[in-house]
Protein backbone atom coordinates (compact mmCIF):
# COMPACT_ATOMS: atom_id res chain seq x y z
CA UNK A 1 0.00 0.00 0.00
CA UNK A 2 1.27 3.45 -0.89
CA UNK A 3 2.22 5.71 2.00
CA UNK A 4 2.89 9.42 2.32
CA UNK A 5 6.57 10.36 2.40
CA UNK A 6 6.20 12.20 5.72
CA UNK A 7 7.19 9.48 8.16
CA UNK A 8 10.03 8.02 6.07
CA UNK A 9 11.57 11.49 5.63
CA UNK A 10 11.22 12.51 9.26
CA UNK A 11 12.96 9.25 10.25
CA UNK A 12 15.66 9.89 7.64
CA UNK A 13 16.30 13.42 8.84
CA UNK A 14 16.52 12.30 12.47
CA UNK A 15 18.77 9.38 11.50
CA UNK A 16 21.06 11.40 9.19
CA UNK A 17 20.40 9.45 6.02
CA UNK A 18 18.34 10.24 2.92
CA UNK A 19 15.57 8.46 1.03
CA UNK A 20 16.04 8.36 -2.73
CA UNK A 21 13.35 9.56 -5.09
CA UNK A 22 13.84 7.62 -8.31
CA UNK A 23 11.79 8.87 -11.23
CA UNK A 24 9.85 6.26 -13.17
CA UNK A 25 9.34 6.33 -16.92
CA UNK A 26 7.68 2.99 -17.68
CA UNK A 27 7.00 -0.52 -16.34
CA UNK A 28 10.65 -1.67 -16.43
CA UNK A 29 11.75 1.38 -14.46
CA UNK A 30 9.06 0.94 -11.81
CA UNK A 31 9.66 -2.78 -11.37
CA UNK A 32 13.46 -2.43 -11.19
CA UNK A 33 13.25 0.31 -8.53
CA UNK A 34 10.65 -1.50 -6.39
CA UNK A 35 12.54 -4.82 -6.51
CA UNK A 36 15.79 -3.11 -5.50
CA UNK A 37 14.12 -1.28 -2.60
CA UNK A 38 12.62 -4.55 -1.36
CA UNK A 39 15.89 -6.43 -1.73
CA UNK A 40 17.81 -3.75 0.21
CA UNK A 41 15.00 -3.21 2.75
CA UNK A 42 14.97 0.50 1.94
CA UNK A 43 12.11 2.99 1.86
CA UNK A 44 11.69 4.54 -1.59
CA UNK A 45 9.90 7.37 -3.37
CA UNK A 46 8.78 6.87 -6.96
CA UNK A 47 8.83 10.22 -8.75
CA UNK A 48 6.61 11.03 -11.72
CA UNK A 49 7.13 14.24 -13.68
CA UNK A 50 4.20 15.73 -15.57
CA UNK A 51 5.89 14.71 -18.83
CA UNK A 52 6.38 11.11 -17.68
CA UNK A 53 2.78 11.04 -16.47
CA UNK A 54 1.57 12.01 -19.94
CA UNK A 55 3.93 9.48 -21.54
CA UNK A 56 2.51 6.67 -19.38
CA UNK A 57 -1.02 7.57 -20.58
CA UNK A 58 -2.01 9.54 -17.47
CA UNK A 59 -1.80 9.49 -13.68
CA UNK A 60 -4.48 6.83 -13.19
CA UNK A 61 -2.47 4.40 -15.33
CA UNK A 62 0.58 5.07 -13.16
CA UNK A 63 -1.35 4.53 -9.92
CA UNK A 64 -2.88 1.31 -11.26
CA UNK A 65 0.50 -0.04 -12.35
CA UNK A 66 2.25 0.85 -9.08
CA UNK A 67 -0.53 -0.49 -6.84
CA UNK A 68 -0.64 -3.71 -8.86
CA UNK A 69 3.11 -4.18 -8.52
CA UNK A 70 3.12 -3.52 -4.77
CA UNK A 71 0.68 -6.37 -4.37
CA UNK A 72 2.03 -8.83 -6.92
CA UNK A 73 5.74 -8.32 -6.19
CA UNK A 74 4.87 -8.52 -2.46
CA UNK A 75 6.54 -5.20 -1.67
CA UNK A 76 6.56 -4.55 2.07
CA UNK A 77 8.96 -1.57 2.32
CA UNK A 78 7.40 1.92 2.52
CA UNK A 79 6.72 3.29 -0.97
CA UNK A 80 5.49 6.79 -1.78
CA UNK A 81 4.23 7.74 -5.24
CA UNK A 82 5.13 11.38 -5.75
CA UNK A 83 4.39 13.99 -8.39
CA UNK A 84 7.67 15.70 -9.31
CA UNK A 85 7.62 19.42 -10.18
CA UNK A 86 3.87 19.55 -10.42
CA UNK A 87 1.95 22.56 -11.56
CA UNK A 88 -1.14 23.60 -9.61
CA UNK A 89 -3.61 21.65 -11.82
CA UNK A 90 -1.39 18.55 -11.96
CA UNK A 91 -1.31 18.41 -8.14
CA UNK A 92 -5.10 18.13 -8.03
CA UNK A 93 -5.14 15.51 -10.81
CA UNK A 94 -2.62 13.36 -8.91
CA UNK A 95 -4.45 13.73 -5.61
CA UNK A 96 -7.59 12.53 -7.37
CA UNK A 97 -5.78 9.68 -9.15
CA UNK A 98 -4.43 8.23 -5.89
CA UNK A 99 -0.85 9.49 -5.54
CA UNK A 100 0.38 9.52 -1.94
CA UNK A 101 2.57 12.61 -2.28
CA UNK A 102 2.82 15.68 -4.51
CA UNK A 103 5.30 18.43 -5.21
CA UNK A 104 3.87 21.82 -5.97
CA UNK A 105 6.48 23.76 -7.88
CA UNK A 106 5.29 27.33 -7.43
CA UNK A 107 8.80 28.72 -7.89
CA UNK A 108 7.80 30.59 -11.08
CA UNK A 109 4.93 32.43 -9.37
CA UNK A 110 5.44 35.68 -7.46
CA UNK A 111 6.15 34.68 -3.84
CA UNK A 112 2.69 35.91 -2.64
CA UNK A 113 0.88 33.69 -5.14
CA UNK A 114 3.20 30.76 -4.38
CA UNK A 115 2.26 31.19 -0.69
CA UNK A 116 -1.51 31.32 -1.39
CA UNK A 117 -1.52 28.22 -3.59
CA UNK A 118 0.78 26.33 -1.23
CA UNK A 119 -1.49 27.13 1.75
CA UNK A 120 -4.47 25.73 -0.10
CA UNK A 121 -2.61 22.53 -1.05
CA UNK A 122 -1.33 22.11 2.53
CA UNK A 123 -4.96 21.97 3.66
CA UNK A 124 -6.07 19.51 0.94
CA UNK A 125 -3.06 17.21 1.45
CA UNK A 126 -3.51 17.22 5.24
CA UNK A 127 -7.15 16.18 4.87
CA UNK A 128 -6.21 13.31 2.58
CA UNK A 129 -3.03 12.21 4.38
CA UNK A 130 -0.64 13.09 1.54
CA UNK A 131 2.81 14.59 1.89
CA UNK A 132 3.51 17.89 0.12
CA UNK A 133 6.82 19.18 -1.21
CA UNK A 134 7.33 22.84 -2.03
CA UNK A 135 10.13 24.55 -3.93
CA UNK A 136 11.89 27.85 -3.30
CA UNK A 137 14.40 29.24 -5.81
CA UNK A 138 14.63 27.48 -9.14
CA UNK A 139 16.71 24.34 -9.59
CA UNK A 140 19.05 24.75 -12.54
CA UNK A 141 19.37 22.70 -15.71
CA UNK A 142 16.54 21.50 -17.91
CA UNK A 143 13.36 20.07 -16.42
CA UNK A 144 10.50 19.57 -18.85
CA UNK A 145 11.74 22.39 -21.09
CA UNK A 146 12.51 24.90 -18.33
CA UNK A 147 16.20 25.80 -18.17
CA UNK A 148 17.60 27.42 -15.02
CA UNK A 149 21.15 28.14 -13.91
CA UNK A 150 21.18 26.64 -10.43
CA UNK A 151 20.35 29.60 -8.24
CA UNK A 152 20.48 29.67 -4.48
CA UNK A 153 17.24 30.10 -2.57
CA UNK A 154 16.70 32.88 -0.05
CA UNK A 155 16.69 31.24 3.41
CA UNK A 156 14.04 33.71 4.67
CA UNK A 157 11.70 32.75 1.82
CA UNK A 158 12.38 29.10 2.66
CA UNK A 159 11.29 29.68 6.24
CA UNK A 160 8.16 31.47 5.03
CA UNK A 161 7.14 28.48 2.87
CA UNK A 162 8.21 25.89 5.51
CA UNK A 163 6.02 27.66 8.09
CA UNK A 164 2.94 27.08 5.91
CA UNK A 165 3.00 23.42 6.95
CA UNK A 166 4.52 21.66 3.95
CA UNK A 167 6.11 18.24 4.60
CA UNK A 168 9.41 18.83 2.84
CA UNK A 169 11.19 21.67 1.13
CA UNK A 170 13.24 21.72 -2.06
CA UNK A 171 15.59 24.66 -2.03
CA UNK A 172 18.02 25.62 -4.76
CA UNK A 173 21.60 25.40 -3.47
CA UNK A 174 23.40 25.55 -6.82
CA UNK A 175 22.18 22.10 -7.88
CA UNK A 176 20.92 21.45 -11.40
CA UNK A 177 18.93 18.80 -13.28
CA UNK A 178 20.70 16.65 -15.85
CA UNK A 179 24.45 16.42 -16.41
CA UNK A 180 26.58 18.98 -14.60
CA UNK A 181 28.64 21.34 -16.79
CA UNK A 182 32.44 21.39 -16.50
CA UNK A 183 32.39 24.87 -14.92
CA UNK A 184 29.87 23.95 -12.18
CA UNK A 185 30.67 25.72 -8.92
CA UNK A 186 29.49 22.93 -6.60
CA UNK A 187 26.78 23.02 -3.95
CA UNK A 188 26.46 26.04 -1.70
CA UNK A 189 26.68 24.54 1.78
CA UNK A 190 26.48 28.05 3.30
CA UNK A 191 23.00 28.41 1.81
CA UNK A 192 21.99 24.92 2.94
CA UNK A 193 23.25 25.60 6.46
CA UNK A 194 21.35 28.89 6.65
CA UNK A 195 18.14 27.23 5.39
CA UNK A 196 18.49 24.35 7.86
CA UNK A 197 19.06 26.81 10.72
CA UNK A 198 15.76 28.56 9.94
CA UNK A 199 13.63 25.52 9.05
CA UNK A 200 14.63 23.19 11.91
CA UNK A 201 13.22 19.66 11.62
CA UNK A 202 11.82 20.14 8.11
CA UNK A 203 13.24 17.47 5.77
CA UNK A 204 15.11 19.20 2.93
CA UNK A 205 15.16 17.92 -0.64
CA UNK A 206 18.07 17.87 -3.06
CA UNK A 207 17.00 17.86 -6.71
CA UNK A 208 19.41 16.97 -9.48
CA UNK A 209 21.14 14.18 -7.54
CA UNK A 210 22.83 12.85 -10.70
CA UNK A 211 26.48 13.77 -10.95
CA UNK A 212 26.92 15.38 -7.53
CA UNK A 213 30.14 13.92 -6.03
CA UNK A 214 29.62 11.43 -3.19
CA UNK A 215 31.37 13.57 -0.56
CA UNK A 216 29.05 16.50 -1.35
CA UNK A 217 26.02 14.21 -1.10
CA UNK A 218 27.18 13.02 2.34
CA UNK A 219 27.80 16.56 3.52
CA UNK A 220 24.34 17.65 2.29
CA UNK A 221 22.75 14.76 4.24
CA UNK A 222 24.62 15.86 7.38
CA UNK A 223 23.17 19.35 6.88
CA UNK A 224 19.55 18.18 6.83
CA UNK A 225 18.88 16.83 3.33
CA UNK A 226 16.56 13.81 3.77
CA UNK A 227 15.37 13.26 0.18
CA UNK A 228 17.54 13.11 -2.93
CA UNK A 229 16.13 12.93 -6.44
CA UNK A 230 17.72 10.75 -9.09
CA UNK A 231 16.54 10.49 -12.68
CA UNK A 232 19.20 11.19 -15.33
CA UNK A 233 21.63 8.64 -13.89
CA UNK A 234 19.15 5.78 -14.29
CA UNK A 235 18.37 6.95 -17.83
CA UNK A 236 22.04 7.01 -18.78
CA UNK A 237 22.63 3.54 -17.29
CA UNK A 238 19.58 2.14 -19.09
CA UNK A 239 20.64 3.66 -22.41
CA UNK A 240 24.24 2.43 -22.13
CA UNK A 241 23.22 -1.16 -21.34
CA UNK A 242 20.67 -1.20 -24.17
CA UNK A 243 23.25 0.19 -26.61
CA UNK A 244 25.73 -2.51 -25.61
CA UNK A 245 23.13 -5.26 -26.15
CA UNK A 246 22.22 -4.00 -29.63
CA UNK A 247 25.81 -3.24 -30.67
CA UNK A 248 26.80 -6.78 -29.68
CA UNK A 249 24.10 -7.99 -32.10
CA UNK A 250 22.24 -9.85 -29.34
CA UNK A 251 18.89 -8.65 -30.67
CA UNK A 252 19.64 -10.67 -33.82
CA UNK A 253 20.38 -13.93 -31.99
CA UNK A 254 17.46 -16.30 -31.38
CA UNK A 255 14.56 -14.31 -29.95
CA UNK A 256 16.84 -11.51 -28.79
CA UNK A 257 14.44 -8.99 -30.31
CA UNK A 258 11.74 -9.94 -27.76
CA UNK A 259 11.24 -6.78 -25.65
CA UNK A 260 11.56 -8.85 -22.49
CA UNK A 261 15.10 -9.78 -23.58
CA UNK A 262 15.91 -6.48 -25.27
CA UNK A 263 15.03 -4.39 -22.21
CA UNK A 264 16.45 -6.77 -19.57
CA UNK A 265 20.06 -5.43 -19.54
CA UNK A 266 18.73 -1.87 -19.16
CA UNK A 267 16.50 -2.91 -16.27
CA UNK A 268 19.48 -4.60 -14.56
CA UNK A 269 21.51 -1.42 -15.06
CA UNK A 270 18.77 0.61 -13.34
CA UNK A 271 18.83 -1.84 -10.40
CA UNK A 272 22.60 -1.45 -10.07
CA UNK A 273 22.32 2.36 -10.14
CA UNK A 274 19.52 2.42 -7.56
CA UNK A 275 21.49 0.06 -5.28
CA UNK A 276 24.57 2.27 -5.49
CA UNK A 277 22.51 5.36 -4.64
CA UNK A 278 20.65 3.73 -1.74
CA UNK A 279 24.00 2.66 -0.28
CA UNK A 280 25.39 6.19 -0.70
CA UNK A 281 22.27 7.81 0.81
CA UNK A 282 22.36 5.43 3.79
CA UNK A 283 18.77 4.14 3.41
CA UNK A 284 19.67 0.44 3.14
CA UNK A 285 18.03 -1.57 5.95
CA UNK A 286 16.04 1.44 7.12
CA UNK A 287 12.58 0.19 6.07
Amino acid sequence: MLVSAKEMLEKAKAGHYAVGQFNINNLEWTKAILQTAQELNSPVILGVSEGAGKYMAGYKTVVGMVNGMLEELKITVPVALHLDHGGYEACYKCIEAGFSSVMFDGSHYPIEENVEKTKELVKVCAEKGLSLEAEVGSIGGEEDGVVGMGECADPKECKMIADLGVTMLAAGIGNIHGKYPANWQGLSFETLDAIQALTGDMPLVLHGGTGIPADMIKKAINLGVAKINVNTECQLAFAAATREYVEAGKDLQGKGYDPRKLLAPGAEAIKATVKEKMELFGSVGKA
